[in-house]
């Protein structure tokens, strides 16, 4: 399970270096594709494949968002020395350029540029709790 925040900076070349506290549980295969949020979703290939088959089920109904979840994933390998390629088009689609967060979702990790998830984080934080909270206790 990953979870937590990691403040990151990617490279001139688009690479990014996963912090080691992540790198045993992603291994060295990777499939990168984008969340409809605006950022990234990255996922160690078992995790993946399980996600994958849950999308490729859909019903027609569904086709764009599959379009969206699979026609853009990227499978990426993790280098000797932690790093991952994000792809070009994968790094414009969620405004990704320097500046990072990667956080943790449980079976998956979300990068994000840092100003945009500082800002819509702030507007969550402002906004009302979901009905799915009203009863769950802190």
């Amino acid at each position: 399970m990953f979870q937590g925040p990691s403040s990151l900076n990617l490279d001139a070349k688009g690479r990014l270096s996963v912090p080691t506290r992540h790198r045993d549980a992603l291994g060295a295969a990777l499939t990168i594709t984008k969340h409809p949020h605006g950022c990234l979703m990255v996922f160690p290939r078992t995790a993946w494949e399980e996600f994958r088959g849950r999308i490729a089920s859909l019903p027609m109904g569904a086709q764009w968002w599959k379009r969206i979840f699979l026609g853009n994933a990227m499978d990426v390998e993790m280098d000797a020395t932690g790093r991952v390629l994000i792809a070009p088009e994968l790094r414009e689609a969620a405004g990704i350029s320097k500046d990072v967060v990667l956080l943790g979702m449980g079976a998956y990790l979300e990068l994000w540029d840092a100003a945009t998830y500082k800002a819509k984080e702030a507007e969550e934080m402002q906004a009302e709790m979901p009905d799915v909270f009203k009863d769950f206790s802190f």
